[in-house]
C-alpha cells in the first residue's frame, strides 16, 4: 500500500485568484484528513502566490497526518520550516518564474546548499526527503548527503504517450527505485501522478508516498473532494 498526500496548494490558488477567504485551505485539509488521507503536503513558494505562512501554521494546528512541507533550503523556509517542525521536508529545486517543480537535485553541483540543510532539518527530527530525475546512479549520492528518502520524479512517466514510452519510463522509475532502496533510502513519489497512472506504481513495492495535488483537485470538481481522495487512495492500492 503507498500512503495519499494530498497538495493543497490548488485551493490557497483559487482562494487567491478572487480574494478573502474560501475556498479554506484549512477545510480543505481536513476534509482530506477525513476522507483517509495519510498526509498533507504543502509548498510554500517565496512568492506567496498560492500557499501562504498564516496557511501553514493553520494546517500545522490541526493536522493529525503527517505534515510535508516542500520547498527549496532558503534560510527563511528552513527557519519557518522549524517553527512548523512537519514530520517531512521535501527539498526541491526551484526556479525563478517556474509554474511547477520540473526536475531533481543534482548532487555534485548543489551538495553545498544541500547538506548543510539537511544536517540542520534532521538535528530537529525532521524527515528529509530529495526531490530527484529517476536515475538510478545518482540515488547513492542521495543517500551520501543524509536524505533519509528520496522523491523520484515522475513528470516524464506521466507525460509519456505511448505504451512503449510509458514502459521505458515506467522501467527508469524502476531501476532509481532499486537503487535508492540499494542505498539505504526509502522512496517518494509524485508530479502529474492522476488516476490513469498512478495504478502502476504499486508495482513498485517500496514506494511510501505519493503527494499528488493539481489532478485531485481537478477530479474533485466533478465528484467532490472526498470521493477523489478515496478514488486515488485506491489507486494507490489502500481498502477503502
Amino acid at each position: 500500500m503507498i500512503n495519499l498526500s494530498v497538495n493543497v496548494n490548488k485551493v490557497a490558488t483559487l482562494r487567491n485568484a478572487r480574494g478573502g477567504h474560501e475556498p479554506s485551505v484549512v477545510k480543505a485539509a481536513r476534509t482530506c484528513i477525513e476522507a483517509g488521507c495519510q498526509g498533507i503536503t504543502v509548498h510554500p513558494r517565496e512568492d506567496h502566490r498560492h500557499i501562504r505562512p498564516g496557511d501553514v501554521r493553520d494546517i500545522a494546528g490541526m493536522v493529525t497526518v503527517e505534515l510535508n512541507i516542500e520547498g527549496d533550503p532558503r534560510p527563511d523556509l528552513l527557519d519557518f520550516a522549524l517553527e512548523i517542525r512537519p514530520t517531512q521536508f521535501t527539498l526541491v529545486p526551484v526556479e525563478p518564474g517556474e509554474v511547477t517543480s520540473h526536475h531533481g537535485w543534482i548532487i555534485e553541483k548543489d551538495e553545498k546548499i544541500l547538506i548543510p540543510a539537511i544536517e540542520r532539518l534532521k538535528a530537529e527530527d525532521v524527515r528529509v526527503s530529495l526531490f530527484m530525475d529517476p536515475e538510478p546512479e545518482n540515488m547513492a549520492k542521495a543517500s551520501a548527503v543524509g536524505a533519509d528518502r528520496v522523491e523520484l520524479y515522475t513528470g516524464p512517466y506521466a507525460s509519456a504517450g505511448t505504451e512503449l514510452e510509458i514502459e521505458y519510463e515506467f522501467e527508469k522509475l524502476r531501476e532509481a527505485h532499486d537503487a535508492a532502496i540499494d542505498a539505504g533510502m526509502d522512496v517518494n513519489a509524485g508530479h502529474d501522478l492522476n488516476l490513469k497512472n498512478l495504478y502502476r506504481l504499486q508495482n513498485l513495492p517500496g514506494i511510501k508516498e505519493v503527494s499528488i495535488g493539481h489532478a485531485l483537485i481537478c477530479h474533485a470538481l466533478y465528484v467532490g473532494l472526498a470521493q477523489a481522495v478515496k478514488d486515488f487512495r485506491s489507486s494507490c492500492g489502500q481498502e477503502i
